[in-house]
């Protein structure tokens, strides 16, 4: 690392984004588990809306990829709807 302070500035700024990041994405996935693991209709239906929120916002944000959103999306609805059905 050079001894810039620009360059000290922007390795601070990372560290930050990076643990920034690494909540977000955390808190999604344990929020995904946890839908995945409900098999209350109701529950789910509840809690799904903000699962869906939460991942829209990674991809927005680049924590995640649009294709991976839409696919964690996708499967979660499936799940829904088995879950509905059952």
């Amino acid at each position: 690392m050079a001894n810039h302070k620009a360059t000290k500035k922007d390795v601070r700024q990372a560290a930050k984004r990076r643990e920034r990041n690494r909540y977000y994405g955390k808190t999604t996935r344990n929020a995904i588990r946890d839908l995945r693991a409900t098999t209350d209709k109701k529950a789910v239906d509840e809690s799904m809306p903000d699962v869906i929120s939460m991942i829209d916002k990674l991809a927005k944000r680049g924590i995640i990829h649009k294709n991976k959103a839409a696919n964690l999306k996708s499967k979660l609805a499936k799940r829904a709807n088995t879950v509905a059905t059952a």
